[in-house]
């Protein structure tokens, strides 16, 4: 049985594409002056060394969230802003199913376990590096899981019966 037809878990879609800088004012001209996303939160946190604008692309339970960001303090870990790209957040249907069953096949996650996240919703990270205990890891991206609210779910759910 192939890896894939055993996998307890689905990801479902993009959730949230995250990009840092050193100004988040700047990256609000683009993103949302000139490309009109809406701010729809804000999140602040010393422990993950950032100050971030949530913002959405779209609506309904297919929207998805970027988030610019900007380091609390430039000279502390994490960097959120060293990489413009910083983070690709993947919806999931069973977050916890899916750490246990990842870490079982040699996939490697940040520090941190499964946490609330900025915008309210149970995420962890993968690692973007392998090491010699878990060698599987994001290949130098820093990967979100996202556990999905029951009507992600059902919308992703539907949308596959429509394309199916």
């Amino acid at each position: 049985m192939s890896a894939a037809a055993a996998r307890p878990f689905q990801v479902l879609g993009v959730q949230q594409i995250a990009i840092g800088g050193s100004d988040k004012v700047r990256l609000k001209k683009l993103w949302v002056d000139m490309l009109g996303l809406e701010v729809t939160g804000t999140f602040k946190s010393e422990r993950e060394n950032v100050d971030e604008d949530i913002c959405a692309i779209g609506r309904g339970p297919l929207k998805v969230e970027v988030d610019l960001m900007q380091p609390i303090d430039p000279e502390k870990k994490p960097a959120v802003h060293t990489t413009p790209l910083n983070h690709i957040g993947l919806w999931i249907d069973d977050l916890p199913v899916a750490v246990q069953w990842l870490t079982a096949q040699g996939v490697r996650f940040a520090p941190g376990g499964i946490r609330k996240g900025g915008a309210g919703f149970d995420i962890c990270f993968l690692h973007p590096k392998a090491n010699d205990e878990f060698p599987i890891a994001g290949e130098g991206v820093l990967i979100e899981l996202v556990q999905a609210p029951p009507e992600v779910v059902t919308a992703f759910a539907r949308l596959a019966q429509v394309s199916g």
